[in-house]
């Protein structure tokens, strides 16, 4: 079965979508399939990246996101999907690349859209109503899920399943059922499909005496931040509130691996507050990046908007507890092994000091018997099962009922 995934904002800094893609890449050829991943660039080009085809199309930068890119010219996608002839389609993209439902509708060829965001939480993040100001803050709140529900109402129809990978993500979906504006309207049947970590790679036992010593002093506790730095990251909150636990008279270290526009203001906000601290940019050395997360004593994840937070569960597999926002889909990943607050600073420190507060050996324990619950094979089988069943068939309106929702995993 040839199973083409495309994607935009995918770039060599890119982070969740990048990982997903390439993990499922890998859980689909070890079971004999040909996965092939189409992603923006540069130039067009094919390259094969550990054993996977990975075909690049011409797309330009997308202003002020750090160098992502995205397909405008989506009549270049449906003749390279021509070319590509897939058993099934899956796509990782709420843009431009939503056009190739069309594409597969027209084609016979059965589809798949991954919900990796939420339309109302990027609008949020974004555009004017999501600020802090009280009344455009009120207004906003009140009219951008119905902008989102407008756009979804028009762009999830195309597809003939939705996988999301938390029940925050899903429901965004099924807020858009309860629209009397949706009666009638094919909303595909929604499953439910958390991602995975790759626990060989992320361990507890990367933690050295030796690594730890480079990167924080012995009485310090060493915060640590994997991020984009980017606007709906909201890695600010976690600056802060590191500041606040220093100021509290804990001493600490912030570490923070990412890159992104906002690099410079963040590093002259952690200047400002006087916190020790260290960014190190984007790190592409994953085995690096583990032993960072391994030493940390806690990794914060502040996104408020996060749909799963792949970092955040790589934190965990590393044996470090994560801390994390309330309003994010991370509590239902992290569980008892962290602690979550609501994205504002003065929150999210008293989380820090709960989460540092508890014996080291039984949160370290916690966090990986935590992420011992999502191994990349249990996303790949639960995929995999659902592009093996003949779910394609499927009335043109369904039952009020809601979702039917396959869980693989367990979110706790």
């Amino acid at each position: 079965m040839r199973i083409v995934h495309v994607a935009n904002f995918y770039g060599p800094r890119s982070g969740g979508i990048r990982t997903a893609m390439h993990a499922l890449a890998g859980q689909y050829l070890e079971h004999g399939h040909d996965p092939v991943l189409v992603v923006p660039g540069e130039r067009p080009g094919v390259s094969v990246v550990d054993g996977v085809r990975v075909v690049t199309m011409a797309a330009p930068r997308v202003p002020l996101s750090g160098g992502y890119r995205a397909v405008v010219r989506t009549g270049q996608a449906r003749r390279l999907l021509d070319a590509l002839r897939p058993d099934r389609l899956e796509v990782s993209d709420r843009t431009t690349l939503v056009s190739t439902g069309d594409w597969a509708r027209e084609s016979g060829v059965p589809s798949v859209l991954l919900l990796h965001e939420r339309v109302d939480g990027v609008l949020r993040a974004f555009l004017p109503g999501g600020g802090p100001d009280g009344r455009i803050r009120e207004v906003g709140a009140r009219t951008m899920p119905m902008v989102a529900d407008r756009y979804n109402a028009l762009a999830l129809p195309l597809f003939d399943r939705l996988v999301a990978t938390t029940g925050y993500a899903a429901a965004e979906v099924e807020r858009l059922r309860q629209r009397p504006f949706a009666r009638g309207l094919r909303i595909p049947p929604l499953h439910r499909v958390p991602l995975g970590v790759d626990l060989d790679l992320f361990r507890p036992d990367r933690n050295t005496p030796e690594a730890r010593e480079q990167l924080a002093p012995r009485d310090a506790a060493l915060v640590v931040v994997a991020s984009r730095l980017s606007k709906e990251k909201r890695v600010d909150l976690a600056v802060d509130a590191a500041a606040q636990v220093l100021h509290d008279g804990r001493p600490l270290r912030l570490v923070v691996a990412g890159a992104g526009p906002l690099l410079p203001a963040l590093r002259e906000r952690a200047e400002r507050a006087g916190l020790p601290h260290r960014f190190l940019s984007f790190v592409p050395d994953r085995e690096r990046l583990a032993t960072l997360l391994a030493c940390a004593d806690v990794v914060v994840a502040p996104g408020p908007i996060e749909t799963f937070g792949l970092a955040a569960l790589e934190a965990l597999a590393s044996g470090t507890p994560v801390v994390c926002s309330s309003t994010s889909a991370l509590p239902e990943v992290v569980g008892d092994a962290g602690a979550a607050g609501a994205p504002e600073p003065a929150a999210l420190a008293l989380a820090i000091h709960e989460v540092l507060a508890r014996e080291v050996t039984a949160r370290r324990a916690a966090a990986r018997a935590r992420a011992e619950l999502f191994p990349w094979s249990a996303t790949g089988d639960a995929m995999l099962a659902l592009h093996r069943r003949a779910f394609f068939e499927h009335p043109e309106v369904l039952p009020d009922s809601g979702a039917r929702t396959v869980l693989a995993g367990s979110l706790g």
